[in-house]
């Protein structure tokens, strides 16, 4: 397919659109996670798990997604993922017992990536350089509102329908972008480029790449910089909450900060983009994380900062993680140009197989204290810059 060199609008609203339903998944019932506790009779442990058994699926399934995708085309992969995802959004709002939710949390785990998953792929088959930098990051501008929006959303549903009108609210989102996604989504991987669908090949496509020291060191560089705003998601409920002495309607607190992390370095990185070379502008996300770690490291240990002073800090972290990604990630599709799609999936699985453990072990451990979270966030933003320099001596930056 031609290489286009305009970026349109409508294209990144829609894939932007789709990679939304992730951060809704997970951020609109964090409101609910106290109510659902006590309805199910779990300790807090437990019911953290509503997180790690929808994270975990979510990284193995993006080793399907794209591989799928470049075997069959991108639009039915994404149009098969949403429904399916619509469908376990009805059996959790129906759930009646906490295994069952369980359960069909774990579908929505293995459906919800493929937005975001294939969407990437999308980008890298119609676009290059500067210009699929620039969708990119319109992408994370659109996709960084659902994070700021969904606990806003979830906790008016919650204080007005309880938990279950949340999954109801998932239902509706998840059925209005299988029929958008239906509509309006071009196939952009034609049969004459797609591999066999066989699952000998397209495993060791996934092994072979996984394989690649020069790739994973540079998808694990990004998975690091990641683990650091997932140790403030995973501990979402008690930094609002308990730290912070809010209500369930005020998660938002948290999580803007984050998104505005992400909107502003996506609107910076893409003016610059074809401007600053690549490389200077992962040098300068890189140290922003670490930076941010080691003040909340200080502040916490010999102060009792205030909450905008969390706020900042949290910030930083975010920003500096939207200059890193889309470097990194446009990088990987230069070393494997026609497995685009499972490239997008091996890097989805290691970024979520390490949040899966943030979110389900370090979070619970770290979150009772704001200093030893931003002693996590320290040690991931530097293990981020360690395997930064690994990659760039292997020659994958």
């Amino acid at each position: 397919m031609t290489k286009k060199s305009a970026v349109p609008l409508g294209l990144a609203f829609l894939l932007g659109a789709l990679s939304m339903v992730s951060p809704f998944s997970i951020d609109t019932f964090f409101p609910s996670l106290r109510a659902m506790q006590a309805e199910f009779d779990v300790d807090a442990l437990t019911m953290q798990q509503t997180l790690s058994i929808y994270l975990f699926p979510y990284a193995v399934m993006s080793l399907v997604h794209g591989p799928l995708s470049d075997a069959l085309g991108r639009r039915i992969v994404v149009f098969g993922g949403t429904a399916l995802y619509t469908l376990a959004s009805i059996a959790c709002a129906l759930a009646p017992g906490f295994g069952t939710l369980l359960a069909f949390r774990a579908m929505q785990g293995m459906t919800a990536g493929v937005g975001v998953t294939i969407g990437r792929a999308v980008i890298g088959d119609l676009y290059q350089g500067a210009d699929a930098q620039r969708l990119m990051n319109a992408v994370t501008v659109i996709f960084s509102i659902a994070p700021a929006i969904a606990p806003i959303i979830g906790g008016w549903i919650h204080v007005g329908y309880g938990w279950r009108g949340v999954f109801w609210m998932l239902t509706a989102l998840g059925l209005a972008l299988m029929l958008a996604a239906h509509k309006l989504l071009p196939e952009t991987h034609p049969v004459e480029k797609r591999i066999p669908l066989q699952f000998g090949p397209l495993l060791r496509n996934c092994i072979d790449i996984g394989r690649d020291g020069k790739f994973l060191a540079l998808t694990l560089c990004g998975a690091m910089q990641f683990a650091g705003v997932m140790l403030f998601v995973g501990s979402a409920p008690v930094i609002v909450l308990d730290v912070w002495k809010l209500t369930e309607t005020d998660f938002a607190q948290l999580f803007i900060p984050i998104v505005g992390g992400f909107m502003t370095g996506a609107l910076v990185a893409g003016r610059i983009a074809g401007r600053v070379e690549p490389l200077k502008q992962l040098r300068f996300g890189l140290a922003l994380p670490p930076l941010a770690g080691l003040c909340g490291v200080l502040l916490n240990h010999f102060f009792d900062p205030p909450r905008i002073a969390h706020q900042l800090l949290i910030y930083l972290t975010a920003l500096g993680i939207q200059f890193v990604f889309p470097v990194l990630t446009l990088r990987a599709f230069e070393m494997y140009p026609t497995l685009r799609g499972t490239v997008s999936s091996v890097q989805t699985f290691v970024q979520l197989a390490l949040g899966t453990v943030v979110v389900g072990l370090a979070a619970p451990l770290l979150s009772t204290h704001m200093e030893w979270l931003s002693l996590g966030q320290l040690a991931f933003g530097l293990a981020a810059i360690a395997l930064a320099a690994l990659s760039h001596r292997l020659g994958g930056l």
